[in-house]
């Protein structure tokens, strides 16, 4: 019998535990707190009690984070009975009565009445919270929400919760902004000064009306937050997209894990915030609050960087979202009050004159804009309550440099002696007429600047037109085209209005691609010929010397496989090339598109590789000027109404004197995997530096596949490299787009690749002559040399050689990456 008596106690002694610990974060009807018990949530996030500021023998009940040390971070996040504080030694009690009312019971509170209790929460909305249930609790939360809650519905309606009554801190999840169906505004405001909790001067909202936070002081605006927008950040991991305020700097923003929601709908409108969280950071990846301070200044207790300093805008500032307001005119723009420790010496004998205002009403930052607007005020403090000023003229001020003076708010920067309010006016005149004088003689001198600058443009037009018109300099060497000189260019000047309604205003429907050196666009001639309009981008690097030079070129050079030039316009510093429209676009526009690329059959394919040919054959031998492309690829190869190649692009080619092989050069231009080894490295071109992008071209028509399709993958480096593996094991035919298998003639694809091959090899005396070439495809029947071994010329080795060779800066257009779009 007394060993069941022993286990019915330690049961009971369980149970007891049990439904203690079960209510460590909920007070129920008829549980009560005193100064010695406290409520933690479920998380040890947070903590209610009994709360009693420094220096004071009044208490609060109150919520505070529980894992930030208390000597540290000592205010509270949220009190409920701010504004009517209570004795220390009142022996009060926190609980929730009969009726399901939240009180502060104090015993024998005089003018209570017969009610031995001081209701606390409720006191203003009896009539609308007054439950008259018994099954009411109130459970505070790892958010830092105390939610009073009623349990007799078949679920729980809340009837109440702290987060409805914010005092100076915003916690995540906590809304800023106004219930429409309540008709509550929810505001944070200030604490009234260091020590005391109730209702300060400042207030923190958001505007519903232009989704921005405001900071006001005695309901005047000192602070805006500006609009939420979407901001992209980069991380260590990539880019990443959050929400922004445009007034708090976006780099504190994410580094101290903020994200930003607004939040519209029909029935509320509000602001809030939350934590991106992370599990490894110590405590700032779960604990934050911002608290609105005495001095209107936002600042974070999870020990993050100041948010916003609102106690810097003076109102002739608009740094950092601070607002404008009108200034008494004895203050000086960038003056400010400055904490410091020391005192006024005495003035004839007699001490610095000091006023107090005893008003208990009046903040501290009701003493500084008192101070601020006085003109004779040349310091401040505050001492709860009221307001202690200095005031006079000729005041010196001696710091005390040890801090054992008393602190006091100074006005800086102060001159030795404070000016009278008459004197700075004098003095602010004077300095408005000065700068009235400076101002009106900058503004000539950028008038006459502009004058002159323009003048000079329109004489540099000038001067480039007609250098345009002339033969002379348009390459490093004077080379005469015929007897006609100038005239014999026979090249066609369109008007910039001609242009603009050609192309309906350069309109993004008319651009047919992106160059390396510009757009291009279509257009159609007041007569109906459709034509195609190069813009050279003002940041491509394409001077006059390039302009003229694929005019010039392409006006002479007449050839079915060469692009055809309609003409030139030049409208202050834009140029433009005007030549005939190729419906088909560029090559690649085709042979790189698995939807466009069976378009193009083996007789096709055949006919594009044997035209290009014929064109670099007439460049090379045939036209009245050697010359030598050097940007060959197949965004330059434009194919017209019947899928012909045209060569295009001649803004980098170079003229060879007779009896020229090769040239060299600092300035490398093309695009790379185009270019030859000798090219790139060395600054070496000649005919075979277009040979060997002619190969390179030719893989890729057979292939399908881009040169630099492989450097993202295993294995090969390019598709030179990969196609000699091929050819290495006798597996050419692998290389063969799929799109070919019922076209194609193996016979002549394995010669195509042959000769490809043969056009790559390392050394440029081992590749052969366009005339060969084309030999080579019209000869069905002799053998052709076996290939040597190719080179594999890679971005990361043609980027070092350059650094060795040329350390300067290399221009725009030295080096073409992207592939340029088609016509």
């Amino acid at each position: 019998m007394q060993s069941v008596s022993i286990v019915s106690v330690v049961i009971l002694l369980i149970c007891l535990c049990s439904s203690l610990a079960s209510s460590l974060d909920t007070l129920r009807q008829g549980d009560t707190l005193n100064f010695t018990s406290q409520l933690v949530s479920a998380g040890n996030i947070f903590t209610l009690g009994f709360h009693t500021p420094s220096n004071t023998n009044t208490s609060y009940i109150a919520i505070w984070y529980t894992n930030i040390d208390r000597s540290v971070y000592p205010d509270p996040v949220w009190i409920g009975n701010r504004n009517a504080p209570i004795p220390n030694n009142s022996s009060a009690t926190f609980t929730i009565n009969n009726n399901g009312s939240l009180l502060i019971m104090i015993p024998n509170r005089s003018g209570v009445g017969q009610n031995p209790f001081f209701e606390l929460l409720f006191y203003y909305h009896w009539e609308e919270l007054s439950t008259n249930t018994y099954n009411v609790s109130a459970t505070l939360f790892d958010s830092g929400n105390f939610v009073l809650s009623n349990h007799e519905e078949e679920e729980d309606v809340i009837l109440w919760q702290s987060f409805d009554y914010p005092t100076d801190t915003l916690l995540p999840g906590m809304k800023l902004g106004v219930n429409h169906r309540t008709g509550r505004n929810w505001i944070i405001s200030s604490w009234f000064g260091v020590n005391n909790p109730a209702s300060g001067a400042f207030t923190l909202e958001w505007d519903t009306s232009g989704d921005r936070l405001l900071v006001r002081r005695r309901g005047v605006l000192y602070w805006t937050s500006g609009e939420m927008r979407d901001y992209h950040i980069q991380t260590g991991e990539g880019s990443a997209i959050v929400k922004a305020l445009d007034n708090i700097p976006k780099t504190d923003i994410f580094n101290s894990n903020y994200n930003f929601t607004n939040v519209t709908t029909d029935t509320e409108e509000y602001f809030t915030y939350s934590l991106i969280r992370d599990p490894n950071s110590d405590y700032r990846g779960f604990i934050s609050g911002w608290r609105l301070n005495y001095l209107g200044d936002i600042v974070d207790d999870g020990g993050r960087p100041v948010i916003v300093q609102v106690s810097l805008c003076y109102g002739y500032n608009r740094s950092w979202g601070c607002e404008l307001r009108e200034q008494p005119r004895c203050r000086n723009q960038g003056q400010t009050f400055d904490r410091r420790s020391g005192y006024f010496r005495p003035v004839n004998g007699r001490t610095a004159p000091s006023v107090i205002d005893d008003n208990s009403s009046l903040s501290i930052s009701d003493c500084r804009t008192i101070c601020w607007n006085d003109c004779e005020c040349a310091a401040f403090n505050g001492g709860e309550p009221g307001c202690l000023y200095w005031r006079g003229e000729n005041l010196e001020f001696e710091q005390s440099l040890d801090g054992s003076s008393p602190q006091l708010y100074l006005l800086v920067p102060a001159p030795s002696n404070i000016v009278p309010a008459s004197s700075n006016k004098r003095s602010q005149r004077l300095i408005w007429i000065i700068l009235t004088v400076v101002i009106m003689v900058l503004l000539l001198s950028l008038c006459t600047a502009f004058f002159l600058v323009r003048r000079s443009r329109k004489r540099k037009r000038e001067e480039e037109m007609n250098e345009l018109l002339t033969l002379e300099g348009y390459t490093e060497e004077t080379y005469e085209l015929g007897n006609e000189g100038a005239k014999g260019h026979d090249l066609r000047q369109f008007t910039y209005a001609s242009i603009l309604a050609a192309t309906s205003n350069f309109s993004s429907g008319n651009k047919l691609g992106e160059g390396g050196f510009g757009p291009v666009y279509k257009g159609k001639t007041p007569e109906g010929n459709e034509i195609a309009v190069k813009v050279l981008s003002k940041s491509s690097g394409q001077g006059l010397l390039e302009f003229k030079t694929e005019l010039i070129l392409i006006s002479k050079l007449q050839h079915v496989n060469l692009v055809k030039l309609g003409g030139f316009c030049i409208h202050e510093d834009d140029k433009m090339i005007i030549y005939e429209y190729m419906p088909n676009k560029s090559l690649d526009f085709y042979l790189f598109d698995p939807s466009k690329r069976d378009q193009l059959d083996w007789g096709r394919r055949l006919n594009i590789i044997e035209g290009i040919a014929q064109g670099l054959l007439y460049l090379h031998k045939y036209s009245r000027l050697s010359i030598v492309h050097r940007d060959l690829k197949s965004g330059n190869i434009l194919l017209d109404s019947n899928l012909n190649p045209k060569i295009s692009d001649f803004g980098l080619a170079r003229i060879f004197k007779q009896n020229t092989d090769e040239a060299n050069t600092n300035r490398r231009v093309g695009t790379y995997g185009y270019m030859a080894p000798e090219y790139a490295m060395q600054g070496i071109f000649s005919y075979k530096s277009d040979v060997y992008s002619f190969g390179v071209l030719v893989l890729e028509i057979a292939s399908g596949r881009k040169n630099s399709s492989f450097r993202h993958i295993e294995g090969p480096l390019n598709l030179v490299e990969y196609a000699w593996e091929l050819w290495s094991k006798d597996s050419a035919l692998e290389l063969m787009d799929p799109t070919l298998r019922s076209s194609c003639i193996i016979s002549q694809f394995q010669k195509c690749i042959n000769i490809g091959l043969l056009c790559v090899e390392n050394r440029a005396a081992d590749r052969p002559t366009i005339e060969d070439i084309i030999s080579m495809l019209k000869n069905e029947t002799s053998s052709l040399p076996v290939p040597k071994h190719p080179a594999f010329i890679t971005r990361n080795v043609v980027l070092e050689q350059l650094a060795k060779t040329t350390p300067e800066n290399l221009s725009a257009n030295e080096v073409t990456v992207s592939e340029i779009g088609g016509r």
